[in-house]
């Protein structure tokens, strides 16, 4: 398990939902992460390890790689109508539904 991957997973996936200008182009196809401002950089940062040390068990439980769950942290507090809600969970069956489990991490990310 790795931070490091679960938060440049985070930054990819804001850089291609993301547009830079009105035609609606991803920044991806401009920019990358090194162009982010630092002061943001440091904020979703913070974000992303604050997140992962609270829930990095429950997508582990769930089957899911730091980066699958990277980039739904970013979609699904920032309301693309994808993340977490869209993944099957592999694991923990017997402890909680997909449903519950899903329920948690999308609640996790919008707070």
């Amino acid at each position: 398990m790795s931070l490091k991957t679960f938060t440049a997973a985070y930054i990819e996936a804001a850089l291609w939902s993301s547009s830079s200008d009105e035609k609606g182009s991803p920044m991806d196809q401009d920019y990358g992460p090194s162009d982010i401002a630092s002061e943001t950089r440091a904020k979703m940062e913070k974000d992303c390890q604050e997140f992962y040390g609270d829930y990095e068990s429950e997508w582990t439980e769930g089957g899911w790689s730091d980066e699958q769950a990277g980039h739904d942290f970013w979609l699904t507090r920032n309301g693309h109508g994808a993340g977490f809600w869209d993944r099957n969970f592999d694991g923990g069956a017997a402890k909680r539904t997909s449903f519950s489990l899903a329920g948690s991490l999308a609640k996790g990310a919008k707070a």
